[in-house]
């Protein structure tokens, strides 16, 4: 809790003392140290946290409402829940349901929507068939995105069954597909356990299905959602969900299909599909956006054909467009594969680069590429250490996972115990674990 007290910087006290400080302190003083007084602070104090990405403080910024004596409001279950699905907390969106039922207020059908992309997040298919069956409980109607969740989340899992079932009960009820329903269907072939050998001829048979979608269909998203900062994208979990305000070309959303289908190819290393796709797109006369020059990246790296994957990061990046840092991230990830001298050194040439233009990393590309940086377990660990030194540059700390990996990556090296970097890891590691209540 003291970490919402820094958020807020107030002096809100927590457990025990919070359930009699009313008797220890005098009005004025309460008022100074508490961070919300009603539900609509408590909501606005929920959207600040959602938006830090610090989810996992909503159950303790709920609790202090309950202690509070605040009454909750069914706008604020909505930011709460809201907040677990984009933090994938699935027990958490749980606990807030149940809450709002106990408080007498049921449900409504944008909330269980919510509920069902959180089941699709966390890859319980299960959980999502039964609040759906909740909702014919309790004579919800579920409105055209509630069958595109329940699909989707059904994809998430691979059940390929459960997934062919809505889109014929869709179908059955004059309801087209629209892309994000083709986006679950490749999804769904993807992600099926074991995986088929026709799963890229799938995929591109989808993709060319999809060019039936009709545009006027393009934007379904109500007014809730958007309120919510919602998108569709993130609803139905789709890979482009996080890059959706991203201006500058960086993704035309008329692409959706094709950038999941682009994305599946990367992650299935199939080279060839990929680039059936990217001659359908050329025919289709579309461009391909900065988020399908990633795929394209990510697809020949993941093959093991650096010089291609190199080769398609140097074209666009001689064509004028806009040098997104995400282009950079993706070319240094993926040429670090495996560990090669040769992957390692364009790694960190391209870091180089990057920084000569400049070009920031953000803190969650820098840690993700220092958790991969970190496991290297031969060589000189240059790139792991640059990565670091790039991120203390600009004052930004990494993730707990990617400070803990780099640190036992050093011990690994037998840095000598008084080497100043190997201190300030290890500084930076005994705070993150401390915050994060990690064991020894």
């Amino acid at each position: 809790m003291r970490l919402l007290q820094s958020i807020y910087g107030h002096h809100k006290s927590v457990g025990r003392f919070l359930a009699r400080r009313c008797y220890a302190a005098s009005t004025e003083d309460y008022a100074k140290r508490n961070y919300a007084n009603n539900a609509s602070e408590y909501n606005t104090v929920v959207s600040s946290i959602t938006s830090q990405r610090r989810y996992f403080l909503l159950r303790d910024v709920y609790e202090d409402l309950t202690l509070d004596g605040v009454q909750p409001t069914r706008d604020l279950f909505h930011s709460l829940i809201v907040g677990t699905m984009k933090g994938s907390r699935l027990q958490d969106a749980f606990f807030f349901r149940d809450q709002m039922k106990a408080t007498g207020l049921l449900p409504d059908v944008a909330l269980y929507n919510f509920l069902i992309s959180t089941c699709g997040k966390c890859k319980n298919s299960d959980q999502a068939i039964r609040i759906f069956e909740e909702m014919k409980k309790y004579e919800v109607k579920p409105n055209g995105q509630t069958y595109v969740c329940l699909l989707n989340a059904c994809a998430a899992a691979g059940m390929l069954d459960p997934v062919y079932a809505i889109v014929r009960d869709m179908t059955a009820a004059g309801a087209g597909l629209n892309k994000f329903c083709y986006a679950g269907l490749i999804a769904a072939h993807m992600n099926k356990t074991p995986r088929a050998d026709d799963t890229a001829t799938k995929i591109i048979e989808f993709v060319e299905r999809s060019k039936g979608w009709s545009s006027i269909e393009a934007s379904n998203n109500n007014a809730e959602n958007a309120m919510m900062g919602v998108t569709e994208e993130e609803l139905y979990n789709l890979p482009t969900a996080e890059f959706v305000y991203r201006r500058g070309g960086f993704l035309n959303r008329q692409l959706t299909v094709y950038h999941v289908a682009l994305h599946a190819c990367a992650e299935l290393k199939n080279v060839e599909a990929m680039e059936t796709l990217l001659e359908m797109l050329k025919k289709d006369e579309k461009s391909p956006d900065i988020f399908i020059v990633m795929q394209m990246i990510r697809c020949y790296l993941h093959a093991g054909d650096i010089d291609r994957g190199h080769k398609a990061f140097e074209d666009y990046m001689s064509s004028g467009k806009l040098p997104a840092a995400e282009l950079y991230a993706t070319l240094v990830e993926g040429a670090m594969i495996g560990y090669t001298p040769r992957g390692m050194q364009l790694a960190q040439d391209s870091l180089v680069n990057m920084n000569s233009r400049n070009i920031f990393l953000s803190p969650k590309m820098g840690s993700d590429l220092l958790l991969v940086a970190a496991g290297e377990k031969t060589g000189g660990y240059t790139t792991a250490n640059y990565i670091w030194d790039l991120m203390q540059a600009r004052k930004m700390t990494p993730s707990y996972p990617a400070v803990e990996a780099y640190y036992n990556g050093l011990k690994e090296r037998e840095v000598p115990a008084d080497d100043p970097r190997l201190l300030l890891v290890s500084r930076t590691y005994d705070n993150l674990r401390a915050r994060f209540r990690q064991p020894q």
